[in-house]
């Protein structure tokens, strides 16, 4: 019950997440329902992949893809000044989709007995593959790869939930909590991981 309850919370938030990239970066009206389409349910076809499941089970959940086609339009019809404040509200989507898709990533790793390894894997790609390939088709450079602390939350959701610390429901939906406010305090505090650029470097050349 409980990676069903995030699974429809991660495809809302992350639906919304990528028809505003879509808006942002000029999509049409198609480009905007593919962006939204590989957002909600790109992690979830990587997960199946690390978990050596068929791909095609995304497709058996007619639910979520009705549920996702509501929201992109439903984002697509709003007025364009509800959505002025994207940054602040994208972060918001992020961090619920981010949250809701590890939580719901390693509950569905652990129930099919996978290993640790293989919990935090699942809780990972579940949790970022969908921004990747959203960010990858919009032209940008992967949110994950370059400033925030945002992988390593869905990481410490997959060590909880593959150590078997949250047996409980409560403890389930109070890991997504953590995660997603975690997010949005990282992102609030510009919390990074050590990183290093050889943009900036000169090399002085002499003869």
């Amino acid at each position: 019950m409980v990676w069903q309850v995030m699974n429809v919370i991660g495809t809302i938030a992350f639906a919304v997440s990528g028809s505003i990239v879509a808006m942002e970066e000029g999509f049409d009206l198609l480009g905007l329902f593919v962006l939204g389409f590989v957002t909600a349910f790109g992690g979830g076809m990587v997960r199946n992949l690390v978990l050596g499941l068929p791909v095609t089970n995304i497709w058996h959940q007619p639910g979520l893809f009705l549920t996702a086609t509501f929201t992109i339009f439903l984002v697509f019809v709003m007025p364009s000044s509800w959505l002025r404040h994207w940054h602040r509200m994208g972060s918001f989507f992020d961090a619920l989709g981010l949250a809701a898709f590890a939580t719901e990533g390693a509950t569905y790793a652990h129930a099919a007995h996978s290993t640790l390894t293989t919990t935090i894997i699942a809780a990972l790609m579940t949790g970022i593959g969908g921004g990747i390939i959203r960010d990858i088709l919009a032209g940008r450079k992967p949110l994950v790869f370059r400033t925030e602390i945002y992988a390593l939350w869905c990481i410490l959701a997959g060590l909880i939930i593959g150590l078997n610390l949250a047996r409980e429901v409560w403890m389930q939906y109070a890991l997504f909590a953590v995660v997603a406010v975690m997010r949005m305090i990282s992102l609030r505090y510009g919390w990074e991981l050590p990183r290093k650029s050889l943009t900036n470097t000169e090399h002085t050349w002499t003869h």
